[in-house]
């Protein structure tokens, strides 16, 4: 196994593309699964489509099932902050995807991107892991 580490400062994007780092890391690979996965309470990796309007949409998503708010009884840090510990819940901390011939097989619209709603904490990480076939 095969693994990197991605640095990323998410300070006011709620999105992070990580796309073309995981291709670049995939890249002449052969056959395998890439396992990526973020080591944080409060974010979560997802595949979707980027630049049609979704991340507003996610947005607003997260905005009716986590509101930001003080009905939380986790309450450190910034108002709403508990929504942020339940973010994994619904957006997994990982992902595995497969990998053909060096090429990561996404579909035509999907991304793979960091999702992040911790105005607390910007620096993040995602481990990148190849798996050989």
């Amino acid at each position: 196994m095969d693994s990197t580490e991605l640095r990323i400062d998410s300070r006011d994007r709620l999105v992070v593309d990580l796309t073309a780092d995981a291709v670049a890391f995939c890249a002449g690979r052969g056959d395998g699964l890439l396992h990526a996965f973020a080591p944080h309470a409060t974010a979560g990796l997802a595949l979707v489509e980027l630049g049609a309007g979704s991340e507003a949409d996610l947005a607003e998503l997260l905005d009716r099932l986590l509101p930001r708010d003080d009905r939380y009884r986790h309450r450190h840090g910034s108002p709403g902050h508990g929504a942020d510990h339940l973010l994994p819940v619904l957006v997994s901390p990982s992902l595995t995807l497969p990998v053909v011939e060096g090429r990561l097989e996404l579909g035509t619209w999907q991304s793979l991107v960091l999702v992040d709603p911790n105005r607390d904490n910007p620096s993040r990480r995602v481990r990148l892991s190849f798996l050989a076939g």
